[in-house]
């Protein structure tokens, strides 16, 4: 009787696990849905507001550009891209994302470039013994094509610019005319002289012929 007594505790952790592998083939488990609203205090607060009045200089107007920018997340090393508008948020599980402005070069400056304005904000704690909170971990511009020139550093998410969609103006209008103007230049280099048409000359006048004499009066 003792000793089956002595055997129950080495039979329970035997049935707990028989219990949970029937658990795991019963499927998997349904993950958790991840919130994707902002935070009231990351939605009101204005990013760079001196980068989107300066964007309202020239070109498209900052309202109506967009910006494209690609997430990365080192945990599971999965890519996101996020098209927005100046202005917007954007969160992905524990990142938000803030866009001001988008800027790239004039056309006829070299080399070409395109950046945002954006702020980066990370719900994480500080230490281990304090709660959750929301850190701006960067705010600044960053450059597609001069991406070592500023980068959001962070052990868990980097995020960077893909493009600016925006026009300057009167250059809507450059491809039209120069399609215009390549299509006339062949029409006018095929264009030749046609050769003169040979004017047959006029036929040679035949030469009177002397007649045949006219006889003299009959002599009486």
């Amino acid at each position: 009787m003792n000793r089956t007594f002595a055997l129950v505790p080495q039979i329970a952790p035997l049935i707990a696990g028989i219990s949970l592998l029937a658990a795991c083939g019963s499927g998997e488990p349904v993950p958790d849905e991840q919130d994707t609203s902002v935070p009231e205090a990351i939605a009101g607060m204005q990013a760079g507001p001196a980068q989107a009045a300066l964007g309202q200089q020239r070109g498209t107007p900052n309202k109506d550009r967009v910006v494209t920018l690609g997430v990365l997340i080192k945990r599971n090393n999965l890519t996101r891209d996020l098209v927005m508008k100046p202005g917007e948020s954007k969160r992905l599980g524990n990142l938000v994302v803030k866009v001001a402005t988008c800027e790239k070069t004039l056309p006829w400056e070299h080399p070409q470039e395109e950046g945002a304005f954006v702020q980066v904000f990370v719900e994480e704690r500080a230490s281990a013994r304090e709660k959750l909170a929301w850190r701006k971990i960067f705010s600044g511009w960053l450059f597609r094509n001069s991406p070592a020139l500023n980068t959001v550093e962070h052990p868990v998410y980097d995020v960077w610019v893909k493009a600016c969609a925006m026009n300057f103006p009167g250059e809507e209008a450059l491809p039209a005319e120069a399609a215009s103007s390549s299509s006339a230049a062949p029409a006018a280099g095929s264009a030749s002289p046609s050769p003169p048409v040979a004017t047959p000359a006029p036929a040679a006048t035949p030469a009177a012929t002397p007649s045949a004499a006219t006889p003299g009066p009959a002599e009486n």
